[in-house]
């Protein structure tokens, strides 16, 4: 499919618009998307068959010292997922310690149970085994 004879000059009007923050047919983003919408051509016009016209939109935002929309969500973005990795980070640190915790208990009930079984072992033992309790469901069953 060939381009429009007016496709060129509809996109530089468009950018005028956007521009001067007068649009008539986008939301006025400053966005190739916006500048699409506005001159009525599709996205990949600009992408594909006319990028010193798309390079010429973004040279004129950054000139007036204006960041694109896309750039302002970008970098919300990467805020929050700062705050993310942050709060993940501090998370992590407590389950290592957490962890560092329980692998010292399991060790020392290891060892608190071998002496328990070693001395129930000795005849002359004061320790004695207590009967089984019966589980939930064998008292059911009964």
């Amino acid at each position: 499919m060939s381009p429009a004879p007016d496709e060129r000059d509809r996109i530089r009007a468009a950018m005028d618009r956007i521009l001067q923050g007068t649009p008539q047919h986008s939301n006025g983003a400053l966005t190739i998307v916006a500048l699409a919408q506005e001159a009525g051509v599709p996205r990949n016009a600009l992408t594909q068959r006319h990028l010193d016209l798309k390079s010429d939109f973004y040279a004129q935002v950054r000139a007036r010292g204006q960041v694109s929309d896309s750039e302002i969500r970008l970098r919300k973005q990467i805020v929050k997922l700062k705050e993310l990795r942050a709060k993940d980070a501090t998370e992590l640190a407590q389950l290592r310690a957490d962890v560092a915790h329980l692998v010292r208990v399991v060790n020392q009930l290891t060892v608190e149970n071998r002496q328990l079984r070693g001395a129930l072992s000795q005849p002359s033992s004061p320790v004695r085994a207590l009967p089984a309790q019966p589980q939930p469901n064998e008292r059911d069953a009964t």
